[in-house]
């Protein structure tokens, strides 16, 4: 385990694996033997080395593989097995791809692979058949089959089949490496699913920070499964680039305690980025219509739950007052004079607790930042 001191150790992407399987199974292909460990160029220009886990040849294929490291991140293809498996293509073809087992179909529009394509992202594909290139020059017309030893089963615990995107996880990676909890993929996800979202001609997004709010919010406007994004902590994120990718109405809904921070003035609500502030929920309190004496019950309060037990007892709406503050601190991110922005506040339960309505993000009043 790593010490606090201790430099988070660094991982490669599905596409880099990808990448270096493929050019080690061109090369036995083409019958000059497979090199291993097997050497290829990032987009950075980096030069990394990777050893072959499995390799086959057979009657007009060779095929080669290699177990993803992730490094110290939680990545959930992090031990997958990522097959290249390359075949001469036809005349004047270049290099094509196809899904193998354990890699995705695209079925929806709106992402950056055409539907009916292996999800197999730009960046790889690139990264592939430049390192095609470098085995049999440029070109080359091959088919390159990638497949995940139980990639539908890890698809299952990502947002894949929420985007449309069926039968196994998505090749990935911009840069080839994986930062440790950089949360890359995360924001990955979110920019996806609004894309999607956008693609579908929906009119309207909800943003969440876990799964209860989700639920509640999906129940709450009986919203398409594709128009709930899975922002986690990223408000901030979410909303910047559904700024310059507008949705008519946006929706961000929330526990208690997520909302709170929001309403502290916290765009990224992570526990990492400091905790609810119980002074700030009094202050609420009091603007709400509590009385002096709760304002310093909150205070001395253990918990944001527990804050709002005692405000309910008092028959004061402080679920109102935080959805409001809120609103306050979300609505200049977006900033937009055609986007709508609505706060809901849930309990654990996913009961409705504040509700800030739909109102124009964009205030004529407010100076508007260069972007």
């Amino acid at each position: 385990m790593n010490s606090e001191d201790t430099p988070l150790r660094r991982g490669w992407t599905t596409g880099a694996c990808a990448t270096a399987a493929a050019k080690a199974a061109c090369a036995a292909l083409l019958g000059r033997g497979l090199p291993d460990p097997v050497e290829i160029s990032l987009p950075s220009g980096q030069l990394v080395g990777f050893a072959l886990a499995q390799s086959a040849e057979g009657e007009g294929f060779a095929s080669a593989s290699i177990v993803k490291d992730a490094g110290d991140d939680p990545d959930v293809t992090h031990g997958a097995l990522v097959t290249s498996t390359v075949r001469r293509g036809a005349e004047g073809s270049g290099i094509t791809f196809k899904a193998g087992p354990g890699v995705g179909i695209v079925t929806r529009p709106g992402l950056p692979i055409p539907v009916g394509e292996a999800s197999i992202n730009p960046v790889p594909r690139k990264m592939i058949a430049q390192a095609i290139a470098e085995i049999a020059g440029e070109g080359a017309d091959f088919e390159v089959e990638v497949s995940v030893a139980d990639g539908a089963e890890i698809a299952l615990k990502t947002l894949n089949p929420r985007l449309g995107i069926l039968g196994g996880i998505s090749i990935l990676g911009t840069t080839g490496i994986v930062i440790p909890y950089s949360c890359s993929a995360w924001i990955h996800s979110i920019h996806r699913g609004i894309d999607v979202a956008r693609a579908m001609g929906l009119d309207h997004v909800a943003g969440s920070t876990g799964n209860a709010s989700e639920m509640a919010v999906q129940t709450f406007h009986g919203l398409h499964e594709v128009a709930l994004i899975d922002m986690g902590d990223f408000v901030g994120g979410m909303l910047k680039y559904i700024r310059a990718h507008p949705v008519p109405r946006v929706t961000i809904a929330g526990g208690v305690a997520k909302m709170t921070k929001l309403a502290q003035g916290m765009l990224d609500v992570h526990s990492k980025r400091g905790s609810a502030d119980l002074e700030t929920l009094a202050t609420l309190a009091v603007q709400a219509g509590g009385d002096a004496a709760l304002a310093l019950r909150i205070a001395g309060a253990n918990t944001v739950a527990e804050a709002f037990a005692l405000c309910t007892e008092a028959g004061v709406p402080i679920g109102d007052a935080i959805a409001a503050s809120a609103w306050q601190t979300a609505a200049p991110a977006l900033d937009h004079p055609e986007i709508a922005l609505e706060i809901l506040v849930f309990d654990r339960d996913g009961a409705l607790r504040g509700h800030a309505p739909f109102a124009p993000s964009h205030d004529p009043s407010r100076p508007r930042k260069r972007r």
